[in-house]
C-alpha cells in the first residue's frame, strides 16, 4: 500500500482516501481513491504487471468503434498500477430483471455488434488448439479434483468424441472476430444515463461469431427464459446479416455456449481448490443446468447430459 500512496503523491492527490473494493476472478486488486469531490478506481496488477499492457491496447481497439470503457488517467508500468475512471458500483447484474432485461439485453448486443467491429490485428485466435484446452479444464479441475470422479474407458472416449464435436461446431461459423471472451453482466457497468460501459476486456482474442452473444444470454451469474433468449440471439442474426437459417444460427449459439460453460465447470472449480476464491462454486447448478438444457436438445450430446447428472 505505500507504494500505491507514494506513486499518488508523486501524481499531486494529497487528501485522498482509498477504500478496497472486492477483487475477480484474477490477480488484480481495486481501490477506489477519493480526492475531495471526486473519485478514482486503481487498478494494481502487481502481481501480474504484464496484464497492463493488452488492457491498455484493447482499451484504445475499443474506443475507436466508439465502445464506452474506463479511461485511463494515469498508469505506473514499472509498478504495475492503472488510475482509471470510476464508474459506480452499478453492474448490469444489478438491474436486470424480467422487465429490463430485453431492454437492457439489447442495448449490450448494440454493444457487440460495436466491439465485433474493432481490429484484430496480432490478437491471438481462438483456434481448436486453444478451444480444447479450455474444455480440458473440466475434467482436471471439476471431475477429477472437484468431484474426485475417475473416468472409465468408454467414459473417456465419450467425452473426448463430444468435446471434438462441440470445438468442430464452433470452428464452423464466422472467424477471426473481436471476442471480448468474457461479456456477461458482471462485467458491464451501467452509468449514469443508463449507458452501458465494458470492463475486464484484457483478455480478448479473435475466434466465434456467437461466443460474446453466448456469454451474454447465457450468463452463469443470472437466469432468464431460455426462449426470450433464443429470441434475442435471432435478432442480433438479423441485425448482424448473418445469412443463414436461425436453426443453424441457434445450434451455433448453443454449442458455443457448450463450450463456455464446459469451460465454466473447470474454472469455477479452480477457482475454488487452487486460488481459494470459493464463491464461485456457486454458480456451478446454474452452469449445469445451462449444459443440460443443451444436451436434451441434441441427440448426439445426450450421452454428455446424462454423465454429467452426476452433481445435479
Amino acid at each position: 500500500m505505500q507504494r500505491i500512496k507514494s506513486w499518488l503523491n508523486d501524481l499531486g492527490y494529497r487528501d485522498y482516501k482509498i477504500e478496497v473494493l472486492g477483487g475477480d476472478a484474477s490477480f488484480r486488486r481495486y481501490y477506489r481513491i477519493i480526492d475531495r469531490d471526486k473519485s478514482y478506481i486503481l487498478m494494481d496488477s502487481t502481481a501480474n504487471k504484464e496484464v497492463l499492457y493488452p488492457f491498455i491496447d484493447i482499451s484504445v481497439r475499443l474506443l475507436k468503434v466508439k465502445v464506452e470503457v474506463p479511461r485511463i488517467i494515469a498508469q505506473n508500468l514499472e509498478e504495475g498500477y492503472l488510475l482509471l475512471t470510476d464508474l459506480g458500483s452499478q453492474h448490469l447484474a444489478d438491474v436486470l430483471n424480467d422487465m429490463s432485461v430485453e431492454l437492457l439485453y439489447m442495448k449490450a448486443i448494440e454493444e457487440i455488434l460495436k466491439i465485433q467491429k474493432a481490429d484484430t490485428t496480432n490478437l491471438e485466435p481462438y483456434d481448436r488448439e486453444f478451444l480444447m484446452f479450455e474444455m480440458n479444464l473440466m475434467q482436471e479441475w471439476y471431475l477429477e479434483q472437484h468431484l474426485k470422479v475417475e473416468l472409465s474407458k468408454n467414459e473417456q472416449n465419450m467425452l473426448d468424441g463430444t468435446l471434438a464435436l462441440i470445438c468442430d461446431e464452433v470452428l464452423s461459423q464466422p472467424q477471426d472476430i473481436f471476442v471480448h471472451r468474457d461479456f456477461h453482466s458482471r462485467n458491464i457497468m451501467m452509468e449514469t444515463g443508463r449507458k452501458l460501459v465494458v470492463i475486464d476486456y484484457q483478455d480478448a482474442k479473435k475466434g466465434a461469431l456467437t461466443y460474446d452473444l453466448v456469454s451474454l444470454l447465457k450468463d452463469v451469474y443470472v437466469y432468464f427464459d431460455p426462449k426470450q433468449m433464443e429470441n434475442l440471439s435471432l435478432e442480433f442474426k438479423r441485425l448482424k446479416g448473418v445469412n443463414v437459417s436461425d436453426e443453424q444460427f441457434i445450434r451455433w449459439f448453443d454449442f458455443t455456449g457448450l463450450q463456455r460453460h464446459i469451460k465454466i465447470l473447470g474454472i469455477f472449480a479452480r477457482l475454488d481448490i487452487r486460488d481459494k476464491k470459493s464463491d464461485y462454486i456457486d454458480n456451478i447448478p446454474l452452469t449445469l443446468r445451462y449444459i443440460d438444457e443443451v444436451c436434451q436438445n441434441y441427440i448426439e450430446l445426450k450421452p454428455l447430459g446424462e454423465f454429467l447428472k452426476i452433481d445435479i
